[in-house]
């Protein structure tokens, strides 16, 4: 009897769902039903529970029952055993579930919990666009500021396109890629912008919104760090989401540019058949840095740099989040505001600063957030140093114009010397003086000047300029102009900038005649479109040093021109070329 109550008990199979004994030929069948009876009812738990905290779950369990496996393993058929596994893991995984809640209850805190310092969400309005002050509720405290190690522009990275200021040309309601991002269609983008413009942004929007919605699988890598083999990896996971779970995956790639054109190959196929979405970010020209054949498979989207009005609604948002008032703004009702903590100084920064700040970036919110960060930290520091004890949170902080510039130190002027904004501004220079615009020229030279250009480089385009745009309408010119190069030679910078400015605007004032210009192209037209083999030199123009090239007709019948009083009639063209005249000639005329 003994044995056969053995055998049965080692037959039996006990189901890790529901903690009950079945006999091995019907144990699969009772978990397809089971499995998916507790899905179900887990779905349901989630969104009923959605909108509380998570609360510990306490198992009551009848007296004399078996214990569920806390974790699923293999089949136990031993009851004995796996209740004695569980008795063993029961602290400790109650040990981590009180921790995962305990985690959970704070991250949930800093959310949406009422009642405490620094715990209420950002309440958003759109009146920000219309030059209107952003009203939130502070989420961030400033002793969080001063302890955080992230940068304030990362810390508040906006999540939704109505924090995302500056761009209503691109990303206005009415624009086409508004409508695609609203209704999850997004397409294979390239975000071509100044840096600072809300590139990486727009793709944790992006991003934020497939998580919320569950629509796609969103995966970021930087072309700084990630290499061939780390794309093809991310390329297989989705072939794989895409074939098991009918998801698709966005993959954005920041600074695209530093991957070479080989590099860039590895996306084509899989942009092609639709297996990734791309959202490649450059600084760069996506004309020169990014392969065509992934260009003409994606949609560029021009970001501009940020205007001032933009600037004041990202620094407004950001003095809501951290509880800092405007002294000009806020003065009136200063005394009416409550604290945002009670632990915390009151933090108030002049109008006059936040202008400073908005003007100095030059369009770049990571800039101007981070001065912010940078100007109030050395403040709030600064004060705690000379102040400690319980006046503490009584005391009253201003944070001035001379601050925020001492951070700045100058204004954060774009160039890059091998990039597009140098042949951009080299040419703004070059139209500038051709022009005659004098103010313009040396507006344009001092851009290049001090964004840190080589003023070599310049003087060789001065020397160019006066061949190819004065040419014989003033000559002394040129002259001029390669005067200025070694000078700039001679001395360096910062002292041979003056000269270079002399010289600007002497080519700017001269005459222009580009008629030695225009004929030389017209020159060079002409022998790249002549077919069949270029004429001979006529004979008549040949050297003749030897007897032999004498005998062969070299030299012959020329006419020394200063052997003549008048002058003297000699063809110099070779024969197909006669009577054309270079200076009217175009080559539309062959």
């Amino acid at each position: 009897m003994a044995n056969e109550t053995t055998s049965t008990a080692l037959d039996s199979v006990q189901c890790p769902v529901c903690s009950k004994d079945f006999q091995t030929d019907t144990i699969n069948g009772h978990l397809d039903v089971c499995l998916l009876k507790n899905d179900t009812a887990s779905r349901a738990a989630s969104v009923s529970d959605d909108d509380g905290p998570p609360v510990k779950k306490i198992c009551v369990e009848a007296a004399g029952s078996p214990s569920s496996p806390a974790v699923f393993s293999m089949f136990q058929s031993n009851r004995s055993k796996v209740s004695l596994q569980n008795e063993r893991n029961t602290p400790f995984l109650n040990k981590q579930t009180s921790n995962a809640a305990a985690n959970k209850g704070v991250k949930r805190s800093l959310q949406s919990e009422s009642g405490q310092p620094g715990t209420e969400h950002l309440s958003r309005h759109s009146s920000a666009l219309n030059g209107q002050p952003v009203k939130a509720t502070p989420v961030l405290t400033l002793r969080i500021l001063l302890t955080t190690n992230k940068p304030l522009a990362e810390t508040l990275r906006p999540d939704t396109l109505e924090e995302y200021f500056g761009q209503n040309k691109t990303l206005g309601q009415q624009t086409l890629i508004r409508s695609l991002l609203d209704s999850q269609d997004i397409p294979s983008l390239i975000l071509w912008g100044p840096p600072g413009c809300g590139k990486t942004t727009l793709a944790h929007i992006i991003a934020s919104t497939s998580k919320k919605n569950g629509t796609a699988r969103f995966v970021t890598l930087s072309a700084t760090s990630a290499s061939v083999s780390d794309v093809r990896e991310v390329i297989k996971q989705a072939q794989n989401e895409l074939r098991l779970c009918k998801r698709k995956t966005i993959l954005f790639i920041d600074e695209i540019h530093r991957f070479n054109k080989s590099q860039q190959d590895t996306f084509l196929p899989h942009v092609e058949c639709g297996t990734i979405t791309l959202i490649g970010a450059t600084t760069e020209n996506p004309s020169f840095q990014v392969n065509a054949a992934l260009l003409s498979r994606c949609r560029v989207l021009v970001l501009e740099k940020l205007s001032v009005e933009a600037m004041g609604s990202i620094l407004d948002r950001a003095l809501a989040v951290l509880g800092i008032k405007v002294l000009e703004r806020d003065q009136a009702n200063s005394k009416h505001q409550d604290k945002t903590d009670g632990h915390e100084p009151n933090v108030y920064i002049e109008q006059k600063a936040l202008d400073t700040i908005a003007y100095l970036c030059d369009g770049d919110a990571r800039t101007g957030l981070n001065s912010l960060q940078m100007a109030v930290q050395a403040q709030v520091g600064s004060a705690r140093q000379n102040l400690s004890g319980p006046d503490e949170s009584s005391q009253e902080i201003l944070v001035k114009e001379e601050h925020v510039k001492e951070g700045l130190q100058r204004s954060h002027i774009l160039y890059d010397k091998a990039g597009e904004e140098h042949y951009n501004c080299i040419s703004a220079l070059h139209k500038s003086m051709r022009g005659s615009h004098e103010n313009a020229s040396l507006y344009w030279l001092g851009r290049m000047l001090e964004g840190g250009e080589d003023p070599l480089y310049v003087a060789r385009r001065l020397v160019r300029f006066a061949s190819e745009d004065v040419g014989m309408a003033d000559p002394s010119a040129l002259p001029q102009a390669v005067s200025a190069f070694q000078a700039c030679h001679f001395i360096g910078m910062p002292e041979c900038e003056v000269i270079l400015a002399q010289c600007v605007v002497y080519l700017s004032r001269a005459p222009k005649c580009v008629e030695i210009y225009q004929a030389y192209n017209n020159v060079k037209a002409c022998l790249r479109n002549h077919k069949g083999p270029l004429p001979p030199v006529p004979l008549h123009l040949r050297n003749a040093p030897t007897k032999l090239m004498k005998q062969l007709g070299y030299a012959k019948g020329y006419k020394y021109n200063p052997a003549f009083s008048a002058a003297v009639e000699q063809e110099y063209l070779p024969e197909e070329l006669r009577g054309i005249n270079f200076f009217t000639w175009t080559p539309s005329e062959t």
